[in-house]
């Protein structure tokens, strides 16, 4: 029962923050499966499961605003599926220390990125959604979806300021976006790859998924009424702890 109460006490925590600033819930989550005893596959695939809880919370409450487009949506959900499936193929398999280090390196350069560019996702101003700008953004997308489905944590976060970077959203919607598709989408579609080549700690799933549908539900509730200034400090603060996470191990 301690263990249980311990893992819905930091699911709740780990999915408000990460639903607050778009990503990084791998950062607590995951460690802390390992650190009471599950392999890195098993734990892996039991924390991508259970991230799915946290799309589904977020979900709820950003439907409520209506502020997603259902084909920006599909097109995010065809871009990144196929890389995802392939990322989650190969990770059971290779040693992932120096990806992971090199994420921890990228991830870092998302939050200096962020840090000095103040106005950074503070406006939506639709960009880049000619023929072009959707190729160049779906192959990037399905590149992250590889990262997704193989790496442990911070991946949404690199999603998160792409939509940003590239499409032109403010924080606020880019965060939404992040949330509903690769929480829901991507991240169930790495749990079920995963969940097919490897194994899934059963036992301990309802206190993550309990955890992760409120946790969910009450960041992105946070984010929309704290909005984009709010936002852009949590990710850059994401960032930060995740990269250095990732480095130092």
């Amino acid at each position: 029962m301690l263990d249980h109460a311990l893992i819905f006490v930091i699911s709740l925590l780990a999915n408000a923050f990460s639903a607050l600033s778009g990503g990084g819930a791998g950062l607590i989550q995951l460690p802390v499966l390992i650190f009471l005893g599950l392999p890195f596959g098993v734990a892996l695939a039991t924390h991508k499961l259970a991230s799915v809880a946290l799309g589904i919370g977020a979900t709820i409450r950003h439907l409520r605003e209506n502020r997603l487009d259902r084909q920006f949506a599909l097109f995010m959900i065809a871009a990144g599926v196929p890389g995802v499936i392939l990322g989650a193929s190969f990770i059971l398999q290779v040693p992932d220390r120096l990806a992971q280090i090199s994420l921890g390196i990228l991830t870092l350069g998302l939050g200096l990125y962020s840090i000095f560019s103040p106005l950074l996702g503070q406006h939506y101003l639709p960009a880049h959604r000619d023929r072009r700008g959707y190729i160049i953004g779906g192959v990037t997308l399905f590149l992250i979806g590889v990262l997704n489905g193989s790496l442990t944590s911070g991946t949404g976060l690199f999603v998160t300021l792409w939509l940003i970077r590239w499409f032109g959203m403010d924080y606020s919607r880019a965060v939404a976006y992040t949330l509903v598709l690769v929480g829901l989408f991507w991240n169930g579609t790495g749990a079920l790859t995963l969940g097919l080549l490897g194994e899934i700690y059963w036992p301990w799933l309802p206190a993550l998924l309990l955890g992760s549908v409120i946790g969910g539900y009450l960041g992105a509730h946070l984010a929309i009424i704290k909005g984009n200034k709010v936002i852009k400090r949590a990710f850059e603060a994401v960032t930060l702890l995740i990269g250095l996470k990732l480095i130092v191990g």
